[in-house]
């Protein structure tokens, strides 16, 4: 049986998009509190670890069971792998060295690897002229924030870099996850499936690498911001953003990247004492503009009979 996702994303989706993009913004500034007395990946454990009680407790509490087929066990892994375990390693790294804000931005290049990918993986969401257009201009954008001050001798590329190589990861997560529609797995139970398979791919690796933490040693407002990151930015996140994924496709999911640096910069700005200079600022409107792009809806309004739909049917 084939399943395919609507064209554009209603007024619901947009409303779950938008609180999704609050919360994921908050992620990256409760991380930049976080590495400044944990190693990276045990902070990752720790957001997997706790997000995985909290929702399976909201699995059962709203009366639903653990899927039974082993399946769909070994494909939480594999999205578990693709959508936390990589790519949040890469950014809680990469935010040891860089600030929560340019994270944010350069995370925000995900919709551009999404296009490709599912462009080249799913049938219902093949990319348009528009689409590619939009690729275009904002890949610009990472260059600009990424090359100009690489060229000056300034910025640190390997950090940013793991940034972007992080999206491309949640392109392939985005994209992974669609099969879950298919196996008819709610939105609820993949996300505390995903969590769940992360934590156990992540907690003998962690032990390994980082050896046990000294709970003493850390300080309370790092354990507040490892709970909220993993309560709010992890487990009810990953709630929002199957059933957004499950309403409106691989594609128009990641695009709550445009809107996430907003609020990403204001917090890490207010309470992380970070800036941002005109390269940042210059690269962030080129992506955004790429991402209008993508999107479709406002250049549809600009001249709607030159642009086609953002997706075609199977």
């Amino acid at each position: 049986m084939t399943y395919s996702i609507t064209n554009t994303m209603s007024a619901k989706a947009w409303a779950m998009l938008i609180l999704l993009s609050i919360i994921w913004g908050g992620s990256f500034f409760f991380i930049g509190t976080a590495v400044s007395e944990l190693p990276p990946l045990t902070i990752v454990a720790l957001r997997v670890g706790i997000a995985t009680i909290v929702l399976w407790a909201i699995v059962f509490m709203v009366g639903l069971r653990p899927p039974k087929d082993p399946n769909i066990w070994l494909a939480f892994l594999g999205m578990g792998l693709l959508n936390n375990v990589i790519p949040f390693a890469l950014i809680v790294w990469g935010q040891t060295q860089i600030a929560s804000g340019l994270a944010a931005i350069l995370n925000a290049s995900a919709p551009i690897f999404a296009v490709v990918v599912a462009g080249l993986l799913l049938p219902d969401e093949r990319p348009t002229p528009l689409k590619l257009l939009g690729v275009c201009i904002a890949f610009i954008g990472v260059v600009v924030i990424i090359g100009v001050p690489a060229m000056n001798g300034e910025g640190k590329l390997l950090p940013q870099l793991a940034v972007v190589a992080a999206a491309l990861f949640y392109a392939f997560g985005g994209v992974y996850g669609r099969r879950f529609k298919t196996l008819r797995v709610d939105p609820i139970i993949t996300a505390a499936g995903q969590v769940t398979g992360s934590t156990i791919i992540l907690l003998p690796i962690t032990l390994v690498v980082d050896g046990p933490i000294d709970l003493m040693a850390t300080s309370s407002h790092v354990w507040a911001a490892i709970t909220a990151l993993a309560v709010l930015s992890t487990a009810i996140a990953y709630v929002l953003y199957f059933k957004i994924l499950d309403l409106a496709g691989a594609t128009n999911v990641l695009l709550v990247t445009l809107l996430v640096p907003v609020s990403a910069v204001l917090l890490g700005c207010a309470f992380l004492n970070e800036s941002l200079g005109w390269v940042h600022l210059a690269g962030m409107l080129l992506i955004a503009l790429g991402l209008s792009a993508i999107d479709g809806r406002l250049w549809q309004r600009v001249k709607p009979e030159s642009v086609k739909p953002l997706t075609s049917k199977p």
